[in-house]
């Protein structure tokens, strides 16, 4: 997949934009491939220090997004053009490329009420954008079981394009690794909470608060008690990942 990355972590991150990431996505389809598709965040470069199975799916990812204005910024300070590309925020506009190109749709996790009401926001929203199915996984189930899962049986005999996961890091990006062997011509887009927000079940912060790069503030507020200590991992992260990048455009020879 040949567009501008940036490194972090020693992992590649894409430059892409919403709108560009959309029409690469459905283009690699069309190539005959099946592949992952995450977006990182502060959470994400927690994880990937911590988790080596984490770390591995997103080496074999097919494409990565800056998630969040500190990977954004990362990039920049390597001398990149990067804009924020949330999974959520992705939803949208790949549907109407995939309304376009003729591709279809899945939706896998949250909840059935949540998918149902989701789906038909997308089918009012893109009126002929073909959704195969949705199928959300009982709690608590395993994505690394060495047995064949209910989800897993769902990748396969569903006939989709596009397999939206929802189901929370690092699950999600788990599953999406390990789906990519179940499909030919398939994407497997890791995109958290956003059919939820689609549903109405989950409120987003307001654009101008996503804007100015606030959006955890708007979350932290909402739920003090289970994103405290983790809100505190990626705090501490922040350090290492601005002065990496430094050091890299100074090797680069990009001026600051």
């Amino acid at each position: 997949m040949a567009h501008e990355q940036f490194q972090l972590e020693g992992l590649n991150v894409d430059t892409l934009t919403i709108t560009e990431a959309a029409k690469q996505i459905c283009d690699e389809i069309r190539s005959g491939r099946a592949f992952s598709v995450f977006t990182m965040n502060l959470d994400h470069v927690v994880k990937i220090r911590r988790n080596g199975a984490f770390r591995r799916a997103y080496e074999r990812a097919g494409i990565v997004l800056a998630d969040g204005f500190p990977i954004a910024l990362a990039g920049r300070l390597q001398g990149k053009r990067v804009t924020r590309a949330a999974g959520s925020d992705l939803i949208e506009p790949l549907c109407e490329e995939a309304r376009r190109a003729g591709l279809s749709i899945a939706l896998l996790g949250s909840s059935f009420d949540s998918l149902s009401k989701a789906a038909k926001y997308l089918q009012s929203t893109y009126p002929g954008l073909k959704i195969a199915g949705a199928y959300s996984p009982p709690q608590g189930f395993n994505v690394t079981a060495d047995t064949v899962t209910e989800a897993e049986e769902f990748v396969k005999a569903t006939d989709a394009n596009i397999f939206f996961i929802a189901l929370g890091a690092p699950k999600q990006e788990l599953f999406a690794d390990k789906a990519i062997a179940l499909k030919t011509e398939a994407a497997f887009v890791c995109i958290g909470a956003g059919l939820d927000f689609l549903a109405g079940y989950q409120h987003r912060a307001p654009k101008f608060v996503r804007q100015i790069g606030c959006e955890w503030a708007w979350r932290l507020a909402l739920n003090p008690r289970r994103l405290a200590a983790r809100y505190l991992d990626c705090v501490l992260v922040l350090p290492s990942i601005i002065s990496n990048s430094l050091v890299r455009r100074r090797v680069s020879g990009r001026p600051a």
